[in-house]
């Protein structure tokens, strides 16, 4: 037995390794001719989805290049696996899964799952793959900044004002993100928020609702039976099968395909970047198969290339051209000022119940903005199986320094993720985090399971930054046409929030820029 076993996670991990950059597709398309199109845009995450749309809406031919699947939401709510009964759909080309610890990891079939893990030094990244990018493993929260902490990270040439005023409503209003209602929020579902809220209260700290990308008329049918329990069993991570999350693909991607100028092409891992002719762009990937065999190598040329494979896709394929001198003039800030958001988990001891079920998505924050020793928002961090009764798991975010960085491995074709774990600003953000958690476990009369865990993070951000390797709207300095419109352009943090709705933001930013630049913009 156990020999059949070594030999079906041999031939696992040979699928997963035929679909990264080293191996030879068994074809190449229309031999070897590239396929022109006016723009490509890499990745359907937040800042791929929104560049997709505007570009559509522009009359522009784009094609969406994404590696993984689509996931349809199917009436029978079967699209995702569930946390408690995984299978090869909750990861990313592995053989087992990937939830952080005390998650167990458990063998499964390689597929082209949903959750896909980055091991660096120090530091374990968790990202999406899909058409949807990490809107389809994301727990919905939709976090504005304030100005006073977004300027504690970005420059001043990036107006707080015109985001606040034209751009976070403007992504808000495409997801349909909104606070809880009063009455799910007051279900035995929402036990725990409910909880966190009222020691927050006696620990003289202010709580809020956070809108999230949830469809709550849909959690009420789950609540009512009508729909499989979804949001309201925690099931985040490996996507929500009762539709009740408004992903990316729901919204913004299905709008850009609706103006018939889009094309999206799951299953195609981008594998090289470079300059073609007459200030053209090369594109070259591999299409993969759903258990990530390689089926055939495409190339194509654009006029106008963005980047959205995330903090860690785009900074790899950015510092594989620079190191294969497919795009020469890449400066030597490339893949620095990458940091974690400065995410932790911690699990509170409760002397009662806590929730009846795995959890939901956070939707209530406890904000300790005015921290003596650094701010700090918390977050109930549900949805993880085999989380007893009476624990409370919360997550923790805050300012993290842009001290990580990513370098390109020419032995394994891939970048190296580092993270000094134990840095001052690391040291200074724990401390933070302590001193806010003392103060709930004193007014309530809670206690720590274990120290805060900084080991992962679900909040890559940084390697090809705003100001060092791409202009303001995110031009990569050098090449006219080429833009970052992801979480690579963010230096470490969105100071004190989740970053998906500030990646969206300053996407439909540098979109308007662009478009309002180009030669013969074409409207719909």
């Amino acid at each position: 037995m156990s020999q059949m076993l070594n030999r079906r996670r041999f031939l696992q991990a040979s699928a997963a390794a035929a679909a990264s950059v080293g191996v030879s597709a068994l074809r190449t398309s229309a031999a070897g001719v590239d396929e022109y199109v006016e723009a490509i845009v890499i990745g359907s995450g937040f800042g791929g989805a929104v560049a997709s749309l505007r570009l559509g809406q522009a009359g522009i031919a784009t094609i969406v290049l994404e590696r993984g699947r689509r996931w349809q939401i199917t009436d029978a709510g079967d699209t995702f696996s569930t946390t408690d009964n995984p299978d090869g759909r909750a990861a990313w080309l592995s053989s087992t899964t990937v939830l952080p610890p005390p998650v167990p990891e458990i063998p499964i079939d390689v597929f082209t799952g949903v959750l896909d893990i980055k091991r660096g030094s120090g530091i374990n990244v968790y990202r999406g793959a899909g058409v949807g990018g990490g809107s389809l493993v994301y727990g919905a929260i939709t976090y504005q900044p304030t100005e006073e902490l977004f300027y504690k990270v970005f420059p001043r040439t990036i107006n707080y004002t015109r985001l606040d005023r034209i751009y976070y409503p403007r992504v808000r209003s495409i997801l349909k993100a909104s606070p809880i209602p009063d009455d799910i929020l007051q279900t035995e579902y929402y036990l725990a928020s409910r909880i966190l809220m009222e020691q927050a209260r006696k620990a003289g700290l202010n709580t809020r609702k956070i809108d999230a990308a949830i469809d709550w008329g849909i959690v009420r049918q789950e609540i009512a039976g009508k729909k499989v329990a979804s949001i309201i069993n925690g099931q985040v991570y490996y996507g929500t099968n009762s539709g009740a999350k408004n992903s990316l693909d729901r919204n913004y991607l299905s709008m850009a395909e609706a103006t018939g100028n889009v094309e999206i092409r799951p299953l195609h891992i981008v594998t090289t970047i470079g300059e073609a002719d007459r200030g053209r762009y090369r594109v070259v990937c591999n299409q993969i198969n759903e258990q990530g065999v390689v089926l055939v190598q495409k190339s194509f040329v654009c006029r106008y290339l963005f980047l959205a494979a995330g903090s860690i896709g785009t900074t790899e394929l950015l510092l594989r051209a620079k190191t294969n001198r497919t795009l020469r003039r890449l400066n030597n800030q490339l893949g620095k000022f990458w940091g974690t958001n400065s995410d932790s988990s911690t699990a509170m001891i409760n002397a009662g119940q806590t929730n009846p079920t795995p959890g939901n998505p956070g939707v209530i924050a406890v904000e300790h903005l005015d921290n003596p020793i650094a701010p700090v928002i918390l977050e109930a961090f549900t949805g993880l199986p085999f989380v007893p009764q009476g624990i409370l798991p919360v997550l923790g975010q805050g300012i993290s320094q842009p001290e990580g960085n990513l370098t390109y491995n020419s032995a394994t074709q891939l970048a190296d993720l580092f993270w000094p774990n134990n840095s001052a600003d690391s040291q200074r953000n724990t401390q933070a985090l302590l001193s806010t958690l003392q103060r709930l476990n004193q007014a309530n009369g809670t206690s720590l399971a274990a120290p805060p865990d900084y080991s992962f993070t679900a909040h890559p951000l940084g390697g090809a930054t705003i100001g060092k390797v791409c202009d303001t709207h995110g031009q990569v300095f050098g090449y006219p046409n080429l833009f970052v419109v992801d979480g690579s352009l963010i230096p470490g943090s969105t100071a004190c929030s989740n970053p998906s709705l500030t990646i969206a933001a300053l996407a439909e930013r540098s979109m308007d820029h662009f478009l309002n630049r180009i030669p013969r913009r074409r409207k719909m």
